[in-house]
């Protein structure tokens, strides 16, 4: 059982950034694939970047150039990086390991 505990979501204006970090336990961390997910009121849950064990990253068209997901497998963490956020981003994010695990989410409200 992975258990994951998302932080760093907030209120932002437009051009703005932030930094989500995802904790994560279980020793398969190191070996598994990880991803961020957001889900906007009124609509499903999306895709926005994933990262394999070994550092191979994969964005969403619509994040691409704008954020970066990282991780450091030592302190079994995930990181989203979000420069350049425009309102459209505003949603709740999520972090997912493999087998069906998710985060509690963290809201991410950008202004105009």
């Amino acid at each position: 059982q992975v258990q994951l505990v998302e932080s760093g979501g907030g209120l932002v204006q437009s051009g703005g950034s932030l930094r989500l970090s995802c904790a994560a336990s279980g020793s398969i961390f190191s070996i598994s694939t990880m991803a961020w997910y957001r889900q906007a009121p009124g609509k499903q849950r999306e895709l926005v970047a994933s990262i394999g064990s070994g550092g191979s990253t994969n964005y969403a068209d619509s994040v691409k150039g704008r954020f970066t997901i990282s991780r450091d497998n030592a302190k079994k963490m995930v990181y989203l990086q979000m420069n350049s956020l425009k309102p459209e981003d505003t949603a709740v994010y999520y972090c997912k390991a493999p087998l069906n695990n998710w985060g509690q989410g963290t809201q991410v409200t950008v202004s105009s």
